[in-house]
């Protein structure tokens, strides 16, 4: 990455975190209620049979009404664990209390049961972010654990992102690694990225 791409992503990744963390308590909950209702009338949410979903921290959208439902509902759900050399790794839940405090204070699934290849078939993927734009390109903490992630695991998964309004922007800088997701729910729309025109700011 060069020194303007660093800069970019760096200033726009400060000023989205900065505008996040003004949230209130009561008000990110307020707009995740509304996020994750629409979730769970979400055509590609319904029709799957596995889902992958986050612990959020620092005012990330909320998921456990999507986890209690999906839950319920029969689904195979699937929460993040940092494996090796910082990897991420999607561990199977069978209830809202198989978590512990893993590192950075992500509550993390304490079971064994990895996804799997059969896991594949109908999986959504929900993925927290900084920022986002209306092609799908997505701005996280700077690490590139989900990027790698989608790349090794989720390259047949239905990938969407989970964001407040305001966290989409003009254009968020991408290089050709960065992953894209397929759609955007906020408290106001279901973003299809797909739809939209690829000329992003690509950089090889």
């Amino acid at each position: 990455m060069g020194p303007p791409m660093r800069e970019k992503k760096h200033s726009l990744r400060a000023a989205a975190l900065a505008q996040r963390s003004l949230l209130s308590r009561s008000e990110s909950l307020a707009r995740s209620r509304l996020i994750q209702a629409r979730v769970l009338q979400f055509p590609p949410y319904l029709l799957s049979r596995s889902v992958a979903v986050y612990n959020p921290i620092q005012n990330e959208v909320e998921t456990v009404e999507i986890r209690d439902h999906a839950l319920v509902t029969g689904k195979n759900v699937f929460f993040p664990r940092f494996g090796l050399k910082d990897s991420l790794e999607l561990i199977k839940i069978g209830s809202a209390t198989e978590f512990s405090q893993g590192r950075f204070g992500i509550l993390e699934p304490t079971g064994e049961r990895r996804l799997a290849g059969r896991d594949q078939e109908e999986l959504v993927v929900f993925v927290p972010g900084v920022a986002f734009d209306l092609r799908g390109n997505r701005l996280g903490r700077g690490k590139g654990w989900y990027d790698r992630l989608i790349e090794r695991e989720l390259g047949e998964a239905t990938l969407v992102a989970l964001a407040y309004d305001f966290q989409i922007v003009d254009e968020v800088p991408a290089e050709e690694w960065d992953q894209r997701v397929h759609y955007v729910i906020t408290e106001r729309s279901v973003v299809d990225c797909r739809s939209m025109p690829v000329q992003s700011s690509q950089v090889s």
